[in-house]
């Protein structure tokens, strides 16, 4: 890493970023990881805004006072007479809120709430905030803008839509956060902003990554609701992280555009009563995507895409069919997996370069997106989608989404650091080996046997986590076909992941003969353990043959449990993208992908790396 380059970034105000924050429940103010502006100016345009985009002019604007005793002759009678308290301001023109990062504009021209960057790219749009209505159009359109609080810290305004009993209350705090509760009989919100592609993040199993391109017929689509969202923005400049605490919220994205130019254009958010955040965070470079050539193919390919900052970048690419996760590495490397066997990783940095080597193993195969969730050394001036969840849904339930816990490896080395490091049939094996070809195999007859009981220890943790997964897909597989029975509509849908979810049985019973049993483990056992009862000259051609045996049923466990982690994870991405036309199936996904989360907690090194 370029140290000086690094050290540069890590100045305050090298880099410069836009945090802006929607609250859907009024009465709550959460600080943002961004810094705070001095005050909240409350201000009337004096005339209806009829221009597009951020205001250039502010010709005949007027700040609000804190206190409408501003307003009189003598301000100070006005405020110990109870005639005058309780006064209402009235709007000449449009209400503006303004703070050090933000501007939010309350078109009543066009109904929404518009909100502009003043960092980063000042005057662009992060998003149009519109009321889901009943009755979309004319009810859409502000009736009335009410202050609440003008407080100079605070600014509330209260606002009330042409619809019967449709209303929501915005309230600005001096940081770059924006409140939002719908009242009455406004149940949710559509945020209008430009996205290239959507991303849902699984931080147990792999994000889902959507693109308006494979949808080409669709005006909308629906999302699980898993409590984070991240748009990509066109540009690769600028990224939207919505989030939203657990609850029965229905969420869907509107597209729209020609057939080669699709688009997300809108998030149309339903609240079930709860809140809903938006941030918006801007950097040169923050995404990238790279078209995956058939020339890649078994060449180190250099990006011209340069990482702006150090995080946990990712990208997604094809392993085995299925879509895999890979954080890019600091170096080049390699890597070992229970079905494809070797192959150099596919992603690393090179300096602030990004490499990519893709091969037979993982294919150079359309698109791969390059972003970033997760801080990794970086500099604290960087606010991260994950950062972003923190603050806006609290500690308790950001946990309960990232699962820190359930991230951990699961471990198969029964002794910690004193056993045989390399915790497999092939590590404990080769080091009993090595005994045996120094002929020390009765000296050393402790070490063998500790790594023996090492060893049946390992087996025995693979064998119980392979029944897991098979419990796991009999009960999940039962419970798939007595939903298409009762619900004749999905069991297209559901006999697809049936399918999918089937692959674990019959993976496991075509592998059977050869992952045995902890009972033919405990017969090499008993037979390696026999060969340090006394010095042979055939000891080590024995035991060469027991080697091959452990290794063989090892092996096949390492495959197999390897193929159940991936199975898994391939019905918990189909699970997902399969309900996005299907808004009926959005329930039962949630409910499969819930399960699959649950058994893909704690995954052993042989079925994912670790830091997945």
């Amino acid at each position: 890493m370029n140290t000086k380059q690094d050290a540069t970034r890590r100045q305050p105000g090298s880099l410069r970023w836009l945090v802006t924050g929607l609250l859907c429940t009024a009465g709550l103010v959460l600080g943002a990881p961004a810094a705070q502006a001095a005050t909240v100016t409350l201000w009337d345009t004096g005339a209806s805004l009829t221009g597009v985009g951020m205001p250039q002019s502010r010709t005949g604007w007027q700040a609000v006072p804190t206190e409408l005793f501003a307003f009189e002759a003598s301000p100070a009678k006005a405020a110990s007479d109870p005639g005058y308290w309780g006064r209402e301001y009235s709007f000449r023109g449009d209400a503006v809120v303004e703070n050090q990062s933000l501007l939010a504009v309350f078109s009543k021209a066009r109904g929404g709430v518009e909100i502009y960057a003043k960092e980063g790219a000042p005057g662009r749009p992060i998003a149009q905030v519109m009321p889901l209505t009943s009755n979309p159009g004319p009810s859409a359109t502000m009736r009335r803008v009410a202050i609440v609080r003008n407080a100079g810290d605070e600014v509330v305004l209260s606002v009330t839509y042409a619809g019967a009993g449709e209303s929501a209350t915005f309230a600005f705090s001096r940081s770059e956060i924006v409140e939002l509760k719908p009242t009455g009989k406004l149940t949710g919100l559509r945020l209008l902003s430009p996205l290239q592609y959507g991303i849902l993040p699984g931080f147990v199993g792999d994000d889902l990554i959507y693109s308006p391109a494979a949808y080409p017929e669709a005006k909308s689509i629906a999302l699980p609701s898993d409590n984070l969202f991240v748009g990509l923005q066109p540009g690769g400049d600028r990224m939207l992280v919505v989030t939203w605490p657990k609850g029965r919220q229905q969420v869907q994205l509107g597209l729209g555009g020609a057939p080669d130019q699709r688009r997300i254009e809108s998030l149309e958010l339903q609240g079930d009563g709860q809140s809903f955040f938006l941030a918006s965070l801007a950097a040169p470079g923050i995404w990238h995507r790279e078209e995956l050539k058939a020339g890649f193919l078994e060449k180190d390919v250099t990006l011209a895409w340069k990482r702006p900052f150090p995080a946990k970048w990712k990208t997604q690419l094809s392993e085995a069919g299925v879509r895999t996760s890979y954080a890019f590495r600091q170096t080049k490397g390699t890597v070992w997996r229970g079905v494809p066997g070797s192959y150099d990783f596919p992603a690393w940095f090179e300096g602030e370069t990004a490499m990519l080597r893709l091969g037979k193993k993982v294919p150079p195969k359309g698109d791969a997106l390059i972003y970033f969730l997760e801080a990794r050394e970086t500099p604290t001036s960087v606010v991260t989608p994950v950062d972003i969840l923190k603050a806006t849904l609290g500690r308790p339930m950001s946990e309960a989404i990232l699962d820190p816990a359930g991230r951990q490896l699961r471990t198969h080395h029964k002794r910690g650091g004193d056993s045989v490091h390399r915790a497999c049939t092939c590590g404990y094996t080769e080091a009993i080996e090595a005994v045996f070809k120094a002929g020390e195999e009765t000296g050393k007859k402790q070490f063998i046997a500790d790594a023996v009981d090492d060893m049946i220890y390992f087996v025995r943790c693979h064998l119980e986590r392979i029944a897991d997964y098979r419990s796991f897909a009999e009960n999940l597989a039962k419970q798939l076909r007595a939903k298409a029975l009762a619900a004749p509509e999905l069991k297209a849908y559901l006999e697809n992941l049936e399918q999918i979810v089937q692959q674990i049985p019959q993976e496991c019973e075509v592998q059977k003969e050869n992952m045995k049993s902890l009972d033919h483990a405990a017969d090499l056992a008993k037979q390696t353990l026999a060969l340090t009862l006394k010095s042979d000259p055939d000891n080590l051609k024995t035991y060469a043959a027991l080697l091959k045996a452990w290794r063989g049923m090892g092996g096949a466990q390492d495959y197999v449990l390897a193929k159940c982690h991936t199975v898994t994870r391939q019905l918990f991405q189909d699970a997902g993208y399969g309900c996005a036309e299907l808004p009926k199936a959005v329930a039962v996904a949630e409910e499969i992908r819930a399960r699959c989360r649950q058994i893909l907690r704690n995954p052993d090194g042989y079925e994912i790396w670790a830091d997945y």
